[in-house]
This record gives C-alpha cells, structure tokens and sequence, in this order.
C-alpha cells in the first residue's frame, strides 16, 4: 500500500520557521520525484518544490525561492521542506505526492496534509 505520510506542520509568527516531513513507504522511491504543494482555501493548488530521488534535482516555485529547501534521505525514504523567513501567505495545507518526474502536476500518490499557519 502506497503511504505518503505528512508531519511538521504548526502555528508560526511571520519570519518563523518550520520543517515538513514526508514518510514514504508502498513503492520504489528511487523511481519517483516527491514534491510539495499547498492549498489555501478558496485557491488553487500550487507547487511549491520538488526534488528528483534519482539525481537530486530541485524545482522551486518562485513565491519560496531563497526562503524555502527540499532534502531528500534515500535510505529514510523521507523528504524534507524546510521553510524559513515564513509569511502570512504561506498559510495553507501543504501535502508530499509523489510523481515521475517534477512537472507539475504531481499527483501519482499523494498524503493526507499537514496544515501551516502563519500569523502577522
């Protein structure tokens, strides 16, 4: 059974920081690229970062370029966001999926979501 399971998420004040984790477990992590997006409510979806098991390549969304870092633990099968200088608008339910590559949209398999606040 594939799991994409989400941790980390929380109440912060702007200029905060937090890291997201995803557990991955039920298929080949080598073979997928894992990426984050979030939604806010009453908005689309939006990607925020992927990273490629395979070779390590990024892809950021330009609202958290230079703010926000995607690592990866093969041998956890873990992805990590780690999300600095936050702002209100990063306020959302952010989820891991995971895809075969960091085109958007990534949407093989994906977790249930961890909300992230973030006060003014």
């Amino acid at each position: 059974e594939v799991q994409l399971v989400e941790s980390g998420g929380g109440l912060v004040q702007a200029g905060g920081s937090l890291r997201l984790s995803c557990a991955a477990s039920g298929f080949t992590f080598d073979d997928y690229a894992i990426g984050w997006f979030r939604q806010a409510p009453g908005k689309e979806r939006e990607g925020v970062s992927c990273i490629s098991s395979s070779d390590g390549s990024t892809y950021y969304a330009d609202s958290v370029k230079g703010r926000f870092t995607i690592s990866s633990d093969n041998a956890k099968n873990t992805v990590y966001l780690q999300m600095n200088s936050l702002k209100p608008e990063d306020t959302a339910v952010y989820y891991c999926a995971a895809d075969l590559g960091c085109s958007w949209p990534w949407d093989d398999y994906w977790g249930q979501g961890t909300q992230v606040t973030v006060s003014s």
